[in-house]
């Protein structure tokens, strides 16, 4: 996919079709500036014999208007002009991405974008549209053999205002460097376990430190024990694939600048070990990984960008499968931080290898740390599929996260973190049980995860719901590096 921002008429720009938003008014958003006389009351006069209502997400096909050398115009409906918010001018660009891949068409002068959306601005615009275009088009497809598709890729002519020229142009670079970090993110979530193993993530994490420049390890099982994470490695008995600990540094600030660090879980294949998944749907437990894949998506993103922060990714990678060697209900695992944990349930696994991450983390002294994992099925019964679940020890940092979520659409709600809810997972026998109960099951997930962030800022990020669908649309989605994308850049403008 090609975009550029332009911003003189579209004569004189070489354009297969051009698209214009339309109100359910029938009026064509930001037509004078850019639009003849004569095209506009053709435009207007097929409006009113009624093929076109203008209800948000309908299209149209316009053949050789009069007053303009363009040989297509595509409408697509924006709906009620006053009510155009974020959701459904994101909702138009997808219906704009639909009708043109059944064209035959490959430049494209877009104006959707100039259409004003509901306390949004043109750089927002832009950033979106470029989003929306790029994940409606992703196609995983590198497996297959027959009946292959074949992606069909367009050039964009993004048009905007001059006076806007400058902030669409940053727009552009933002949007789709975070477009790039979400395809690495799904693609890594849609590989199958037998090739994105723990030992692929950490090549792929050797990649990304190549080409930005990043400080990147990744530490083997002798390297782990070295560090006595017990829970981490016990998950990783079961496994004949080797346990990686990943670290990646992007150390672009100033050295006084304390850290972000960014912690995902990284269960390449989830089968719940001795506490066996049921079989229906345990393929799409090649997911779990996916806490881990935004990490690296994120890290890619911000590598592209440059960003002038000091940003550190921390991912425990390994699988989790039943053996003769793997971690049983009623075991007691010691961990990093010296802390005892009785198993009862050994599908609560994402908890125990990221209660070791987190200890790790406290030697970079950061400012804030936040953990990404597909922890808990409560979260999906709690909040289904369109936000994340997010805790957090810290007021503030929970309000820079919702308000990110708010700006990228990737957003989060904020679920309690009480104290009452740390005696369900009380032990006779450890310091905790690594379960608390079916009763708020994703709260006391979150609970354990806290025992171990006492000493700095900390949120977790509960994505088992929103990181990937099933059913006829079955992928990853790329979550939440969006979120993560836009909460670093808060940080530095």
């Amino acid at each position: 996919m090609k975009f550029s921002i332009k911003t003189d008429h579209p004569e004189k720009q070489r354009s297969d079709v051009l698209v214009l938003g339309v109100y359910d008014s029938l009026k064509v958003a930001y037509d004078k500036p850019i639009l003849s006389t004569s095209t506009i009351n053709y435009i207007a006069s097929i409006l009113k014999h009624g093929d076109m209502t203008g209800k948000a997400g309908s299209s149209l096909i316009l053949y050789n208007a009069p007053g303009t050398k363009t040989p297509k115009i595509l409408l697509i409906g924006l709906g009620k002009e006053k009510e155009l918010d974020g959701k459904k001018y994101c909702a138009a660009v997808r219906a704009m991405i639909y009708a043109l891949k059944k064209m035959d068409v490959k430049t494209i002068a877009s104006y959707i974008q100039i259409a004003p959306v509901i306390g949004s601005d043109i750089a927002w615009n832009v950033e979106h549209f470029i989003n929306e275009v790029m994940d409606a088009t992703y196609e995983f497809a590198e497996l297959k053999t027959i009946n292959k598709k074949t992606k069909k890729t367009f050039d964009f002519l993004v048009n905007v205002d001059k006076k806007n020229q400058k902030i669409a142009e940053a727009a552009l670079k933002k949007s789709f460097a975070l477009a790039k970090g979400i395809e690495l993110t799904k693609t890594l979530g849609n590989l199958p376990p037998n090739i994105c193993t723990p030992t692929y993530l950490g090549k792929k994490a050797q990649e990304i430190g190549k080409e930005h420049g990043m400080k990147i390890d990744v530490l083997d099982q002798k390297q782990i024990e070295k560090l006595k994470m017990g829970s981490f490695l016990g998950v990783a008995k079961g496994s004949r694939q080797a346990p990686k600990f990943i670290i990646l540094q992007h150390n672009k600030g100033k050295k006084t600048q304390k850290p972000i660090i960014l912690v995902g879980k990284g269960i390449t294949f989830d089968a719940g070990g001795i506490s066996i998944k049921p079989a229906g749907d345990m393929d799409e437990m090649k997911y779990d990984m996916c806490g881990a894949a935004s990490v690296l998506g994120t890290f890619e993103t911000i590598g592209l960008l440059n960003l002038p922060m000091n940003v550190i990714g921390i991912i425990p990678t390994c699988e989790n499968l039943p053996d003769g060697l793997a971690l049983k209900p009623g075991d007691i695992l010691t961990s990093m931080s010296g802390q005892t944990i009785e198993v009862l349930n050994t599908d609560a696994e994402g908890r125990l290898i990221l209660c070791d991450a987190l200890t790790y983390a406290e030697r970079f002294n950061p400012g804030v740390v936040i953990d990404i994992a597909t922890l808990t099925g409560a979260c999906v019964i709690a909040l289904g599929h369109h936000a994340s679940a997010l805790y957090s020890n810290d007021d503030k940092l929970a309000k820079d996260l919702e308000s990110a979520g708010q700006i990228s659409m990737d957003r989060v709600w904020r679920m309690p973190l009480w104290e009452d809810y740390q005696s369900q997972l009380d032990s006779n026998f450890a310091d905790m049980a690594n379960i608390g109960g079916r009763a708020g099951g994703s709260i006391t997930a979150a609970c354990f995860l806290s025992r171990f962030a006492k000493k700095y800022k900390w949120a977790h990020l509960d994505i088992a719901g929103t990181a990937w669908k099933s059913g006829k649309a079955k992928g990853a989605t790329g979550r939440p590096v969006g979120l993560l994308t836009q909460y670093i850049l808060n940080k530095i403008y």
